[in-house]
């Protein structure tokens, strides 16, 4: 997390009796990727560009709807897992196009819970013969709660430590730009752009770095077969620390079925094992990320992402034709 909590706060921690959480903080601390990042770090990016980068939004002229679970350095009390559902869908309003979409969040991590609910907008127009750029802003309220139940104190009586649940929250703000094109595509985003401070209680606070993200990504289809190479690439950073992945698709397509596997890797961080497919127009994807340092290749992460899509296009057949960003 890209964070700065006060000291009654971490002291929490370091008076916790419950050796395994004290551990997996611990561990936690030595992987900078995880440490040196406020927002969640999904395994499979490229299914989930809204995510990251609020232009994405309705931009393939189809509906969709993502769901994604992921476990993060399993086999730890207190470990991350965390829930994220978003809908996105275009708004036709004759020309240019729009588009809109909505997001929920949940993070769960030791005695801190984050929720996030936001609200997406772009607006894209056509700046090549069959390229597009789009603008897109998310606004969204985001709320933190700390929750000591279950946790063992020295000192019960130390007014520096919550005794019940508390809670607070703040509005967070998100831009970005997106060009896509039937064989490429790229996005620059900022997400967290007010850097806000969450003030919990009346002694408690979180404040939130500004998180930028650079994306993309093509198609590379391979000669005379029904595969195609897909590599794609995301850097995010707060201007501080920086993580870097990539990662590369097979994909095999034929009569409407779709099938891919793939590889990630984060210099230092991780690797990552991909595998999905679609089955009519519902998607499913696993993916396992192996930690090279820090945490270890066993206490990996688990993903499983579910999608839905389907086509609005209602208007004159062929207008804005194009293919899907899911597999671009």
């Amino acid at each position: 997390m890209i964070c700065t909590i006060n000291e009654n706060i971490l002291s929490l921690y370091i008076l916790m009796k419950n050796r395994y959480l004290l551990i997996f903080v611990l561990m936690l601390a030595s992987v900078p990727a995880v440490r040196a990042q406020w927002d969640v770090q999904f395994s499979d990016f490229t299914a989930l560009k809204s995510f990251y980068n609020p232009a994405v939004s309705g931009t393939d002229g189809m509906l969709d709807v993502d769901a994604v679970y992921s476990m993060q350095m399993v086999g730890y009390d207190g470990a991350p897992a965390t829930m994220y559902v978003g809908a996105s869908m275009p708004v036709y309003f004759l020309t240019p196009r729009h588009g809109a979409g909505l997001s929920f969040l949940n993070d769960n991590i030791g005695i801190f819970s984050t929720t996030k609910i936001s609200l997406q907008y772009s607006y894209n127009v056509k700046v090549s013969t069959k390229g597009r750029l789009a603008i897109g802003v998310q606004g969204g309220l985001m709320s933190e709660k700390i929750d000591p139940s279950g946790m063992e104190l020295e000192d019960n009586s130390d007014p520096a430590f919550p005794s019940s649940q508390q809670d607070g929250n703040t509005v967070d703000i998100g831009a970005g730009l997106y060009y896509y094109h039937p064989n490429f595509w790229a996005g620059i985003s900022g997400q967290h752009l007010l850097a806000p401070t969450i003030l919990i209680g009346e002694t408690n606070e979180i404040e939130i770095s500004r998180m930028y993200y650079l994306m993309g990504g093509c198609n590379i289809k391979i000669k005379n077969s029904l595969f195609t190479l897909q590599p794609s690439f995301l850097i995010q950073s707060d201007l501080d620390t920086w993580r870097e992945d990539l990662q590369c698709k097979v994909a095999y397509e034929s009569e409407g079925r779709k099938f891919y596997g793939g590889l990630g890797y984060s210099p230092n961080t991780s690797v990552t094992f991909l595998v999905g497919g679609v089955f009519h127009g519902i998607s499913l994807g696993y993916n396992y990320q192996m930690y090279t340092s820090g945490v270890g290749a066993i206490n990996g992460s688990h993903e499983l992402v579910v999608g839905y899509q389907t086509n609005l296009d209602l208007f004159k057949k062929g207008r804005n034709k194009h293919k899907s960003v899911r597999w671009l």
